[in-house]
């Protein structure tokens, strides 16, 4: 028998990832501190984000259930870069992240009754160059406000995009080639790969 899943995310771009691969799923989340430790890495800093999003859930779960949260963060020069706070804040990182590769980090936990699985994913990112003009009026659109490092790359600010080395999904929020593989191992499947397993 297959087990629950359970987005703890409130991202709509997850959401429709893990439909665009076929998953069965509910929502739901609850509020966390999403401060970032100083002293950890930008991965570990996203691993542990992750871990808290899942650990408010543990303790209500049915043995069924599999809670699947996840955290980004954009990391320049080994720093870890958050959502912007404000506008200004989107200018700002979107001026530092148009000059120099950057990297994507997606922390990802699978938490069930008795266990947490985590892992992360990091994706090289380039920008082509961009004038204050172009950043000004991308942030003007609004995209960039609730997203790591200030900008979606499966949105407006696909334009801007040189280069990317490695998992793309992992840009949009969830590494889904190595999801799948982790969730194999608390048994769950998209719905049209389980079907044919169950033939």
């Amino acid at each position: 028998m297959t087990n629950q899943l359970i987005l703890a995310s409130s991202s709509p771009r997850r959401v429709a990832l893990l439909q665009s691969a076929g998953y069965t799923f509910t929502q739901h989340t609850r509020p966390v501190d999403e401060e970032f430790q100083p002293n950890k890495s930008p991965a570990e800093n996203a691993v542990s984000l992750a871990k808290k999003k899942a650990f408010v859930f543990q303790e209500d779960m049915s043995k069924d259930e599999v809670i699947l949260s996840a955290d980004t963060v954009i990391a320049l020069d080994g720093e870890p870069i958050g959502k912007p706070k404000d506008e200004r804040d989107a200018v700002d990182m979107l001026s530092l992240l148009s000059k120099t590769p950057h990297q994507v980090i997606t922390g990802v936990a699978l938490a069930t009754t008795d266990s947490v699985r985590t892992f992360h994913a990091e994706t090289k990112v380039t920008f082509y160059p961009l004038t204050d003009e172009q950043i000004d009026m991308y942030v003007r659109t609004g995209e960039p406000l609730d997203k790591a490092g200030g900008y979606g790359i499966n949105g407006l600010a696909a334009l801007f995009i040189k280069e990317i080395v490695g998992d793309y999904y992992n840009v949009v929020g969830l590494p889904l080639s190595r999801l799948r593989q982790e969730l194999e191992h608390v048994n769950i499947y998209p719905d049209w790969l389980n079907s044919n397993l169950k033939r």
